[in-house]
């Protein structure tokens, strides 16, 4: 019988090795899956390069994992902002290396990985720094139909850590509004899959039209408890 419900965080993350490329979901604070990224601190695994939206937001979440010197790497689209005083110290104190990447290249990199194709081509970057490797290499351009193109690569991860709304015990998922974001194609890029959802269903109860993430993609499922978020001032569920 197929049941990838895990009864822990701690269980779902015990395969995480040091090195490992960890794909996490979410875009700002909308979908990020704290209850994994807080058992990965637990877990203890380091030498991590993170593939995120952006570097971290306050002192918690992704910015936890960073201030607890896990990662070495981050691969992100936006890793300054008002409240990323994590990254920008450990970035100012060569504590950490950058990996620039487009928002449309970076969630189109990780398709590309769920989706077997080895490379594309893309006029995002091209002419710019961004189209340059990490080393300063120049990346491989051509022309096309008049307009000038970077060659980019996929994103493979060994893990991804994504939060959900429901999901079943063969790991079918659906998401909550903005927090689906990420969720679905770093799924598809990942060895192993980790999801946290606030609801488990009966297998047949999430209709198969309204199914994002289809269970073949997701090796545990964790039951979280929805938390309560401060927003304006206001509580909201998260």
């Amino acid at each position: 019988m197929i049941d990838k419900i895990a009864s822990s965080v701690a269980e779902a993350l015990q395969g995480v090795q040091d090195g490992a490329t960890v794909l996490i979901g979410g875009f700002g604070t909308a979908g990020i899956p704290l209850e994994l990224i807080e058992g990965l601190i637990d877990q203890g695994a380091r030498d991590l390069t993170v593939v995120n939206n952006n570097a971290g937001n306050g002192d918690t979440g992704l910015a936890a994992l960073l201030q607890a010197g896990r990662v070495r790497k981050i691969i992100c689209s936006f890793p300054r902002q008002a409240d990323s005083q994590v990254f920008d110290g450990l970035y100012r104190q060569g504590r950490i290396e950058l990996e620039l990447v487009p928002q449309g290249n970076l969630a189109e990199r990780l398709r590309a990985a769920g989706a077997g194709i080895g490379a594309f081509y893309t006029p995002t970057g091209f002419g710019t720094e961004l189209a340059l490797n990490p080393d300063g290499s120049p990346k491989e351009t051509r022309v096309i139909n008049g307009r000038g193109h970077v060659l980019e690569y996929p994103i493979h991860g060994d893990v991804a850590l994504i939060q959900a709304e429901r999901g079943d015990r063969w790991g079918n998922l659906t998401y909550r509004q903005a927090a689906r974001n990420f969720g679905p194609v770093m799924a598809t890029a990942a060895r192993c899959t980790v999801a946290t959802v606030h609801e488990v269903v009966e297998l047949g109860q999430l209709d198969p039209e309204a199914i994002v993430t289809p269970g073949i993609h997701v090796s545990h499922v964790v039951p979280v408890p929805r938390r309560a978020t401060t927003a304006g001032g206001f509580k909201t569920a998260a």
